[in-house]
């Protein structure tokens, strides 16, 4: 048992230093299959990388980014987000966001889920994100939920 609570720290020990501070997932209606998460990571630690994330409510997570071609905006996938040292990664809907493809139900308002952060040293951070029709800014400010792990 030791063993196991021994590497389960370690798995957590480099991203204890990461902090959500805000975030949401967007509500969609029941016919559309995809959404997207948004939130704001605080690092107090080295520089790290955003390289996947893990949900059970849809088949696919990717990361994305907004870029403008010849006038167009389009969408694309990415290998990574930098979580830079001492700063902070944000995610919101004209730039950077996690997209959630081939959702598996449609996900209430108000409700939360859970995703996994994957970051390049191995760590993973747990995170719960609420469902909602709004962005962050228009929530009224910040809501603070820190998770330490």
């Amino acid at each position: 048992m030791f063993k196991f609570l021994l590497l389960s720290c370690l798995s957590f020990t480099a991203s204890a230093n990461v902090v959500l501070v805000d975030g949401f997932v967007r509500a969609m209606p029941a016919s559309v299959p995809n959404t997207a998460a948004y939130f704001v990571l605080q690092n107090h630690g080295p520089n790290l990388e955003l390289v996947s994330v893990d949900v059970d409510f849809a088949k696919e997570a990717q990361l994305h980014t907004v870029i403008e071609e010849n006038g167009v905006v389009k969408m694309r996938q990415v290998n990574s987000f930098s979580v830079p040292m001492h700063g902070e990664l944000r995610l919101d809907e004209s730039g950077e966001h996690v997209m959630l493809m081939g959702l598996k139900h449609q996900l209430p308002v108000g409700q939360n889920v859970e995703l996994v952060l994957h970051f390049n040293d191995g760590s993973q951070l747990p995170i719960s994100l609420k469902v909602s029709k709004q962005d962050m800014a228009k929530e009224g400010g910040h809501h603070h939920h820190h998770h330490h792990h």
